[in-house]
Order: structure tokens, then sequence, then C-alpha cells
């Protein structure tokens, strides 16, 4: 198939405006409510609860008894368009693409004996949606993405002694996506649109270590692995210049994407003050460089609309992220502990190839939080971020001329609710 750059669609993978979570790329850090609250820089040290099945697998080592741990984060963001002109010259920009959105986590863990423990996590660590109004001046670029990342990890650790341990999960992660976009030859002409579907199941692993260096101090190193996936589905075209050449104005082709989501390798540190301070402290690696560009291929097409829908491509050129991050908690008695932390994060995009779909900039996030423990077996967690995004500028055009220039200033809320019961 020849090999277009056609902008007027994107790939499933990075269809996913960043600008509502808090992590960078399509990255979704909420797996952790009481991570959240420490702005998650304790995440592979702290193992206060299962959650450390993501967090670090080592750390379910230190859980001595049995436990389930649940909890939503909900995500209220905000994405601010200014300075905004489009070719052709028609549209609006209000900027209102992210729905109100919740993202739910679950985790087992069981110690069998003094050195093994096992557990299980479901949880979510890449996607969202996006959907911009019907009339979006920058629709030619994208105007609706979704998509879903769930992960399922049974995992096992094994302590060597009271000082290292280690843990292992292989990941089993399904993909879902959706991505829609306008498509018009003139400005006469009525809108086509462009609709996207594949999905995919893949494997990856994770794996962690925990040692506690000190009485008071303890490191955790986690390695999240790359996932290859191949999404297979459809690509539906509905396009008036189909019916005006005497065909089918709405025509379907199977799809096929490869994407490959990136590894990443967390480090902190949790050092215990007294009986009542806690810090943390970490950072985190993420190898978004692998997203150069995206390939949708379409079979099926004919040969007069091959060089337009045969093959869809978009350049990316993504680079690898760091994120840091500090935190502290405070033990104020038996039933009431406060956290807060505060965290920077790189965006992976570029402003050459930022578009619409990703107009998203490096970030500060703070947050709050609180775990309640009315009993010694239940404790009740709650979390509050709040994100704030530098003002990035996109300026796109395809090989339609179509052309779309803005400032987005994006933030974000976000909530968490989450449990810990201990049998």
């Amino acid at each position: 198939m020849k090999k277009v750059m056609l902008k007027t669609t994107l790939s499933l993978a990075v269809a996913v405006a960043s600008t509502q979570i808090f992590a960078s790329g399509f990255a979704l850090n909420e797996q952790s409510i009481s991570g959240m609250g420490t702005g998650f820089a304790g995440r592979s040290s702290a193992a206060d609860d299962a959650s450390t099945v993501f967090g670090n697998p080592a750390g379910m080592a230190r859980l001595k008894r049995e436990q389930v741990t649940g909890g939503v984060a909900f995500i209220d963001a905000h994405a601010d368009i200014s300075d905004a002109s489009s070719r052709p010259n028609s549209g609006t920009n209000k900027g209102d693409m992210v729905p109100f959105m919740g993202v739910p986590m679950g985790y087992y863990v069981k110690p069998i004996d003094d050195h093994w423990a096992f557990g299980i996590g479901v949880y979510a660590p890449f996607g969202l949606v996006t959907d911009y109004e019907n009339n979006f001046a920058g629709r030619y670029f994208g105007s609706k993405s979704e998509v879903k990342i769930v992960t399922v990890q049974p995992t096992v650790s094994y302590a060597f002694n009271d000082k290292v341990s280690i843990g292992f999960g292989p990941t089993i992660n399904r993909i879902d996506g959706t991505l829609e976009s306008n498509l018009s030859a003139t400005q006469a002409r009525p809108d086509g649109k462009v609709k996207i579907e594949g999905d995919d199941t893949a494997l990856g692993y994770n794996f962690g270590i925990l040692v506690q260096a000190t009485d008071s101090t303890r490191v955790g190193l986690t390695y999240h692995s790359k996932v290859k996936y191949k999404l297979e589905g459809n690509t539906k075209v509905d396009y008036q210049l189909f019916a005006l050449q005497g065909q089918n104005p709405s025509q379907k082709y199977d799809a096929s994407l490869d994407i490959t989501t990136p590894e990443s390798v967390d480090f902190s540190v949790t050092h215990q003050l007294d009986d009542q301070w806690t810090l943390y402290a970490g950072s985190t690696w993420t190898r978004w460089s692998r997203l150069k560009e995206i390939t949708v291929e379409n079979e099926g097409v004919p040969a007069a609309l091959r060089s337009q829908f045969g093959t869809i491509t978009e350049e990316q050129n993504w680079h690898d992220t760091w994120a840091h991050a500090i935190g502290a908690s405070y033990q104020v008695n038996k039933q009431w502990v406060l956290r807060t932390g505060f965290s920077v994060d790189q965006a992976p995009t570029n402003n050459e190839n930022r578009s619409p779909r990703i107009p998203t900039g490096d970030r500060k996030i703070f947050s709050l939080g609180a775990g309640w423990s009315p009993t010694e077996d239940l404790t009740i967690d709650v979390a509050y971020s709040y994100l704030m995004e530098e003002s990035v500028k996109i300026n796109e055009t395809n090989a339609r001329n179509q052309n779309y220039t803005a400032k987005y200033e994006n933030s974000a809320n976000g909530f968490g609710v989450g449990a810990t019961y201990r049998f």
C-alpha cells in the first residue's frame, strides 16, 4: 500500500488528550488512593496496602495479613482554548472535550508463609476519553477518541529476610479503542466522517525489589514492562464525495495497528522520621520515545481510494520523560493519618507534532489525602489532587491544506476514595 501523511485521523493508541490525566502521555497514575494522597512519591517503597501489587510487587512481603484494597479516582478536567484559527474558517472552540470520569482499581494479597505471598490486581494503566463539540474548529484533526486498557496482574513475592524482598507478576492487558475525525474535500461539501475501531489482548510483566536499608529508611525499585499490541478492527469512512462519484458513501475496511505502550522504571524512598512523620520521594522514567509514528493499515481499499485510505499515518516523535515527586504523611493518632505531596511531570510531546488530541504540556500536581481506620481491620482513604499545565500551542496542517492553530491551557481536579479490609 502507498503510505501517505493524512492528518485528518490519528491512531487509536494516542487518541487520548492527556490534559485530563495525572501522568504524562496517555498513562494513568490512579492505581492507589493512599498513594494519590502523597502525589505517588513513595509508590515503590511505601507498601501501605494491597495496591502495592502495582506500586511494587515486592511490597506484598510487608503485608502480614490477608487483605483487599479497592477504590475509584474521579477526574474532572478543563481546557481553555484561546488564539484559535482554522482553515476552513469555521467552527467553535469551547474546549469542553473531557467528560467527568472514574478510574476504578482493586487488589487482593494473601501471605502464604514467612517468605511467600500471593496477590492479584485489576487496574487501568493507560487510557481516557475526549469528545469535542460537533462543530469544533479542529474537527479535521480529531473530534472524538476513546481508549481503554484494563490490566489483570497475578503476582508473587518472596522475602529473603527482614531486609530484602522481590516480587514479580505477569500482566494480561486488554485494549479497546475508538477514534473519530471529520473529513471534507471543500467548504461547500458536507463533512464526512472517519471512524476507526480496534482491540487486542497482550502480555507484559512487572518486577520489583524492596530493601529495608535502615530501621527507618526503605527503598524500592519497580519495572513495568512494555506491552506490544496488534489492534484489529475496522475503519469506516462516510464521505459525500463517494456518492458524487457514483459510489456507496459509506465504506468499511478491515484495519490493523501495531502499537507498543512504553516501559517505565520507578525508584522511591520512604523515611520514617519518628512515630508521627514519614517522608517520601520518588522518580519515574518512561520510555515514550518508542512512539515515533502511528500507522493504521486498511485492507480491501479500492485502488482509486488507496492513496487516501490505504494507510493512515501520523508522526509523533515523542521523547522519554521524567516525573519527580515528594510527599509526607502525619500520623495524628491511631485512627487518622494525613498526607500531602507535590510532583512535576514532563510531557512527551513536541511543539511540531502536537495535535488537538494530545494538547499537553509539562505539569505540576498538588495532592492532599487522609486515611481513617475506625477499626484495626478497616481503613478508608480519600485523596484530592490539583493539576496545572504550562500553556501549549498547536499548529497543525494536513494533506488537504486544512489548518488548525490554538493555545491550550489545561487543568484538572482529581478526587479519590478507597478502602482496605484486613481479614
